[in-house]
């Protein structure tokens, strides 16, 4: 295929995608694996074109618009700001979520565990069907949305709760559930700490509670990306980065349903004395679960029938 035909002085997106990747990596601010990854993300945005229609547009001239909103993000990722910020969005499991610097940036670690709450719903739908309920499920401090959105996405008949302490995140997560379709419909958005955010009638009647809480300890040392730009009320929880969990294993056998089911993200140090604490309060079971590296990742416990 010929190139087009570009007046002078014309600039192509190939061009910029190629100044990208020599900035980024001389910027040092990525591993030099992802270099061509993160300028072509950056064009991506920039030019509007994705996927085949990216590789298709590489040789069109770029519009002055899109030069300088390329210009913006690459000063911005090259100052040490994360990718995801950068794009303003980012993929989790089958969803495209707006992510800011209000909220966490979604991990492949938590879309194993929005898979466990899914396998869950699945296991409960048969429970709730006999006695007459709903299938319900609630995300706590859900930042973005990601869990319980793609819960809504990925399910069909089943109300999902989104609820937080930030009314920044959840003004986030409330722009996320725009792209969710006829799905939003059964979200329910609520905001305040931990449980005190649901209403009372739903105490006893959860099928699934899950979690991304904040697990770092204050003296553990983060790399500067995260530490320096997401939000420490979501990733700091006092001195042994327990203090949320605790909360949540101890209050969740108030609200869950006969056989409902806790899903926690954790760091794997905690995983072990998460179950055991969840044993301690009540649940049948504790598992613990890895991500796809093979790391503890979660505990699932569930309550007897």
């Amino acid at each position: 295929m010929t190139p087009p035909e570009l007046p002078d002085g014309a600039v192509t997106w190939r061009m910029l995608a190629a100044e990208a990747e020599r900035r980024i990596a001389e910027a040092g601010v990525t591993d030099p694996g992802s270099v061509a990854v993160e300028a072509r993300r950056i064009v991506e945005r920039a030019s509007g074109n994705e996927g085949a229609e990216y590789v298709l547009a590489l040789d069109e001239a770029a519009t002055e618009r899109g030069v300088h909103f390329f210009d913006l993000m690459l000063e911005r990722r090259l100052t040490g700001e994360p990718l995801q910020y950068v794009v303003g969005r980012w993929g989790f499991r089958t969803l495209d979520l707006l992510v800011d610097r209000r909220v966490l940036i979604p991990r492949p670690e938590t879309e194993v565990v929005a898979g466990l709450a899914l396998d869950e719903l699945d296991r409960m739908r048969p429970l709730a069907e006999a006695a007459g309920r709903t299938l319900t499920a609630v995300d706590l401090g859900t930042g973005s949305g990601a869990i319980g959105l793609a819960l809504a996405a990925e399910r069909e008949r089943v109300d999902v709760w989104l609820t937080d302490a930030s009314s920044d995140a959840l003004s986030v997560a409330r722009a996320n559930t725009v792209g969710l379709g006829r799905a939003a419909t059964r979200v329910r958005i609520a905001e305040g700490e931990w449980f005190a955010a649901l209403p009372a009638e739903l105490a006893g009647a959860v099928d699934v509670v899950v979690s991304n809480p904040p697990y770092v300890a204050l003296g553990d040392d983060l790399p500067p990306v995260v530490r320096d730009w997401e939000p420490p009320s979501a990733l700091f929880a006092g001195a042994d980065g327990l203090d949320d969990l605790r909360v949540l294993v101890a209050e969740a056998p108030i609200w869950l349903a006969p056989g409902g089911a806790l899903v926690l993200e954790l760091a794997p140090a905690q995983a072990a004395a998460l179950a055991a604490l969840a044993l301690a309060h009540g649940f049948a079971q504790a598992v613990v679960r890895p991500d796809l590296s093979g790391r503890d990742r979660a505990v699932v416990a569930r309550l007897p029938v």
